[in-house]
């Protein structure tokens, strides 16, 4: 556990200057501050929130604005983020978004209206709450969205693992492959589909639109944009979900053609989940790190509340590439 005293040795001060930078107690001179602040950075330094909370009257609260309910993934999330709130003091209130613009504004106003000490938002396509949380000095990490970097923000590698499961599909002899992709204007959405199209270009595939859908995020869309697949003069040979829901639709639409999977089609898929163990076959996925990015995303958005004059950060994790059977394999991992 790194201590005051250890930021105050990498930043040649007393541990009562960085208690002072911490607090706003007294006047530091600002290359001062910069030291102590970079000290804090590179320390990865969290301060002890009950003395913050007196000397700042804070509500030691964290709001999470995420659209949560209707996905196992994030729900996880939330659960790891609550979990991480509670080793160090906070409460954490909770609200659902449901990707809705309109909703994500009036949550992040409740939130910011009932003193809470920070955000942790799952931005959804519209930019509103963003420039709200700006305009009020918010301290705000973004989570999984990594969408605008005068944010902190914490999120996973989507493009390169998205190219690394498409190149597995290709170098088991496909060609032409389909990709469900998740709700237009999402960052997610977008990484995701740049590495099914850099997968492609990389073995020298022309990019087909006609195999590009959209399944948006959700688990009917996706069966329906299955179905366009499937009914092409050509249809593709392998399949990937851009998301956990959108590869239980994709299923749903492959049973009711009576594909069999993989020996008919190969099917993957992004985010992995419990129950994925249970299909047969069982399902080739990217699992994503949810417990260390809610751990990243508390521990991000209390260095921001300590020191809000920080540069921010942006901080990506690696998932990890799950081959099972659906894609054709035996099982490796």
């Amino acid at each position: 556990m790194v201590t005051m005293d250890d930021v105050a040795s990498r930043a040649g001060v007393s541990a009562s200057t960085v208690s002072h930078v911490l607090n706003g107690t007294r006047k530091v001179s600002a290359a001062t501050v910069a030291t102590v602040q970079r000290a804090i950075q590179e320390l990865g330094y969290i301060p002890n929130t009950l003395a913050r909370s007196l000397a700042r009257s804070s509500t030691n609260t964290i709001g999470v604005a995420i659209s949560a309910l209707s996905n196992h993934y994030f729900s996880e999330t939330v659960h790891a983020i609550e979990t991480e709130c509670a080793k160090h003091g906070y409460m954490m209130l909770f609200v659902d978004t449901h990707d809705d613009p309109e909703q994500e504004l009036r949550v992040i106003t409740a939130l910011h209206h009932r003193r809470v000490d920070g955000i942790l938002l799952a931005p959804s396509t519209d930019s509103r709450a963003l420039h709200y949380l700006r305009a009020n000095e918010v301290p705000t990490v973004l989570v999984d969205r990594m969408v605008n970097e005068s944010f902190d923000q914490v999120g996973v590698e989507n493009t390169a693992s998205t190219q690394a499961l498409i190149a597995h599909l290709i170098a088991h002899g496909h060609r032409r492959i389909g990709f469900i992709a998740g709700r237009e204007g999402l960052g997610t959405t977008d990484e995701r589909i740049a590495g099914y199209r850099m997968a492609l270009q990389g073995a020298g595939i022309a990019f087909d639109p006609g195999l590009l859908v959209n399944g948006g995020s959700t688990s009917e869309p996706a069966r329906a944009a299955t179905a366009r697949l499937l009914a092409l003069a050509v249809p593709p040979t392998a399949i990937m979900a851009g998301n956990n829901l959108m590869t239980l639709g994709a299923m749903h639409a492959l049973r009711d053609a009576h594909i069999e999977v993989p020996g008919m089609m190969a099917l993957v898929g992004f985010d992995d989940f419990d129950w994925a163990d249970f299909f047969v076959p069982r399902l080739t996925l990217i699992a994503q790190p949810v417990k260390a990015l809610g751990a990243h995303a508390v521990q991000l958005l209390l260095q921001r509340m300590a020191v809000p004059t920080a540069p921010t950060a942006s901080v990506r994790l690696a998932p990890r590439l799950k081959v099972r059977h659906s894609c054709g394999c035996t099982e490796l991992g």
